[in-house]
């Protein structure tokens, strides 16, 4: 089937091998361990390791089929891509084995195929990394009271809603996703966002809201409205419902931006406790905020997680600015001197897990990492993990021509140094503190590898 010897890919995390191989089954995992950077989609996870199919859609409209086989539960599954035509070019048996090493478990995933090995090992350093901290951050949460949940959950096909939805099914919640369309099973209810059923949140332990308008776009009328509109009136109906559940949720966490600050703070360091800023979208975080309290009068436990700059090459401003970056064509923003509050996408996720399970948080919670840039430290970063030059600067009139002169200002142009001193009060601990380690994990260029 294949020619040379396989490639093989190991290393050891810290849990029992009946765990790992139990995360390996939950529905989320092969979302989990996809890397952020390659153009696939998980369309279909498999329903069994010993003979399920798992379905991934690929560019050009391609679809990989891996079917599974050759299970021995708790120690090894195989996946072999079965489509055509990609399984006449490239051939692919992968089987995963899981050993005992005195309470510990040896991952190893030996794959036969004629894909170049180069450009497989940075996905398998970034499968056995990510495995490895996920499995960590739900051990942590557990010995801190986490325990499973059902939980509602609006914009899970987003950008932070499907990272956090497959990180709360692997850990073993349940997650029901609200929808807008026909729901297609169990797993699913329909939401409407402006009259939301009676019955919608019933036998739900925690709401997790993260539905709204993307504020990327030139600030127009019309798109402040849709901005302004999809939060506010959506989540006070929402808040309302929760509050009056019989037996809904105890804990309502709603998606909020620390665009609360204002646009430009200059060097001032901002926490939970700082005064509300200027600018609309200022006055946009501080009424969806607001849009909660219902909930939190008949209650239920309120958190508000105040979002920096979401890392991830699927979305936001890294998304953007990876293709300009690699084609050497990055630079600083102006003379760089705005602050950039950032967060990885799955540090994100973790701030989201411990506002279900930690008592002690409520009301807003800034989720940035602990170690803030400026926007010229930012592109230097970026640079250097791809190798490439940020030599010139981008001058304003570009970003102006994309989101206007108020996009400009409160988006391109902001500068909010903020500091996540809730979560460093509780002795929240980050997968990655500083930028450089989290843009090289979540674009494949760490060179750590395996044991």
């Amino acid at each position: 089937m294949t020619s040379g010897r396989p490639l093989t890919w190991s290393s050891v995390v810290e849990h029992p091998v009946p765990e790992v191989f139990a995360w390996h089954e939950r529905p989320g995992a092969v979302v989990r361990l996809t890397p952020p950077w390659v153009p696939v989609r998980v369309l279909r996870e498999a329903r069994s390791l010993s003979d399920g199919e798992a379905v991934l859609g690929l560019p050009l409209g391609l679809r990989w089929v891996a079917r599974h086989s050759d299970g021995h539960p708790p120690r090894q599954f195989v996946d072999e891509l079965v489509s055509a035509p990609l399984r006449w070019v490239l051939p692919w048996r992968h089987t995963h084995s899981f050993d005992d090493e005195r309470g510990r478990t040896r991952v190893t995933d030996t794959v036969e195929t004629t894909v170049p090995r180069a450009l497989l090992r940075s996905m398998f350093a970034y499968r056995h990394r990510q495995l490895r901290l996920d499995l960590a951050a739900q051990a942590a949460a557990r010995g801190q009271g986490d325990r499973p949940l059902v939980i509602a959950m609006t914009g899970s096909s987003g950008l932070v809603g499907s990272a956090l939805a497959a990180f709360l099914t692997t850990a073993g919640h349940g997650v029901i996703r609200l929808v807008r369309g026909t729901p297609r099973g169990p797993g699913e209810r329909r939401w409407d966002p402006d009259a939301p059923a009676h019955d919608l949140l019933r036998g739900v332990d925690a709401v997790i809201h993260l539905a709204g308008a993307s504020i990327g776009g030139r600030f127009t009328a019309a798109h402040r409205a849709a901005v302004r509109d999809s939060r506010i009136g959506p989540t006070r109906a929402l808040a309302r419902l929760a509050g009056r559940t019989p037996d809904g949720p105890a804990v309502f966490v709603c998606a909020s931006a620390i665009g609360y600050y204002g646009a430009d703070r200059g060097d001032e360091v901002l926490d939970e406790s700082s005064a509300r800023g200027d600018g609309f979208l200022a006055d946009v975080v501080a009424d969806w905020e607001e849009a909660t309290a219902p909930a939190c009068a008949a209650g239920v436990r309120v958190v508000n997680v105040r979002t920096g700059l979401v890392q991830s090459p699927r979305g936001g401003t890294l998304r953007l600015l990876r293709p300009l970056f690699t084609a050497g064509l990055g630079g600083r923003l102006g003379d760089g001197r705005m602050w950039q509050s950032w967060i990885g996408i799955d540090d994100l996720v973790d701030v989201y897990h411990r506002a279900l399970y930690d008592p002690e948080l409520a009301g807003p919670v800034n989720a940035v990492a602990p170690e803030p840039v400026r926007n010229g430290a930012y592109t230097a970063t970026l640079a250097r993990v791809l190798r490439r030059p940020a030599v010139l600067p981008v001058p304003s009139v570009g970003p102006r021509l994309v989101l206007g002169r108020q996009g400009v200002s409160e988006l391109a142009e902001a500068s909010q140094r903020v500091s996540p001193a809730v979560l460093g009060s509780r002795g929240h601990r980050f997968r990655h503190t500083s930028l450089e380690p989290a843009l090289r994990h979540l674009l494949g260029r760490d060179p750590a590898g395996a044991d």
